[in-house]
Parts: C-alpha cells; structure tokens; sequence
C-alpha cells in the first residue's frame, strides 16, 4: 500500500480539511490557516496519516497548537467513535489471546498503521470541551501499562452530560467502540 497521495487526492483532502477548519473555528480560536497550511506542506508524509484518519470517518480537525513541539494537532472530530476503527480490542496482545472471533486488527495496532497516537484520557476529555462527542459510542484510550498488565484496558464517553472513564478486558471488542487519535504537524 502506497503511503503517498496522488495530487488530486492531496488537493480534496486539503479543501475538505480547510472547510472543516472555517466551519469548527471554535475549536481553533486564536489559529491560522495560513500557518497550518504551510506546516501541512513542510510535511508531505502527514497527509497520508490525515487521509487515514478522514477515510476511517474520523473527520480530523485542528484541536490545539503545541509551543514546545511547534506542532498543530489533529484530532478526530466525528461525533461518535470513527465507524471505519471499531469492534477492536485493545492491542496485539489481547488480539492473539483470543481463541475464537477474533477482530479483524486491535487499536494500537491499527494507529500505528496509519501513523497517528491514540488519545490519552487527559486528551480525550481536552476534546469534550469542544463538543459533545461519543454520546451513543465510546472510544478506546491510551492505558497505563500497570492496568494492561492485569489484562484490562479503558475506554471513555460522554453520558448524561458527563465523561466517564471505564474498564474492560482488553480482549473485548463491541460494535460501538472504536477509538480517536491525534496527529502532530
């Protein structure tokens, strides 16, 4: 598979994320496009992860810009868990773990492929700031290695008005929970 997007693809991607960008400017209050352009341009090899992220129904928007880093982020902005990243467990381990109906990849597994982080906890609820998202979904979070080490990984939502953070075997899958990622440009 060619981690390279031909100049069409390159330029629909590019108008589709300017549009979100003008469309969501809550989310970016005091950024400019003009400069996201141009760290989107010094980093051709980012659009390939972008593309990932928008073709899985993620709808990646600029959340946050990182002074120390000099990097945008984008996160994913759909309003449920992304369809094209759900029913899977956790990481490889608890992927081959699994005897019988196993899921097609796991999270960790599938962000790396497509060249982005899952969201941390603390990101995820950075994002609920800026919207209402996983209010029928949930989404898979980074989880601290001494939990994945008792076989369990966390998953968060949004009910009720509230984000809560849950536990599950990181085996599990369910049609319903995919997770977020965030990529730095």
């Amino acid at each position: 598979m060619s981690k390279e997007l031909s100049s069409q693809e390159k330029e629909e991607l590019f108008k589709m994320l300017k549009a979100r960008f003008e469309k969501n400017r809550d989310r970016h209050k005091s950024i400019e496009w003009s400069k996201v352009q141009a760290k989107l341009e010094a980093n051709p090899k980012k659009w390939w992860s972008l593309d990932e992220m928008e073709s899985s129904e993620g709808e990646p928007d600029v959340v946050g810009y990182d002074k120390q880093t000099d990097e945008y982020l984008f996160v994913d902005c759909s309003a449920e868990s992304p369809k094209g990243r759900r029913s899977l467990c956790y990481d490889r381990e608890a992927l081959n773990s699994r005897k019988e109906h196993k899921p097609a990849n796991s999270v960790l597994d599938m962000a790396d492929e497509m060249g982005i982080e899952l969201l941390t906890e603390e990101q995820y609820r950075e994002l609920q700031q800026l919207g209402e998202f996983d209010r029928k979904t949930s989404s898979w979070v980074q989880t601290p290695e001494k939990i994945r080490k008792l076989g369990g990984a966390i998953f968060c939502d949004n009910r009720f008005g509230t984000i809560f953070t849950y536990c599950n075997g990181a085996e599990s899958y369910y049609a319903a929970r995919g997770f977020r990622g965030i990529l730095r440009v």
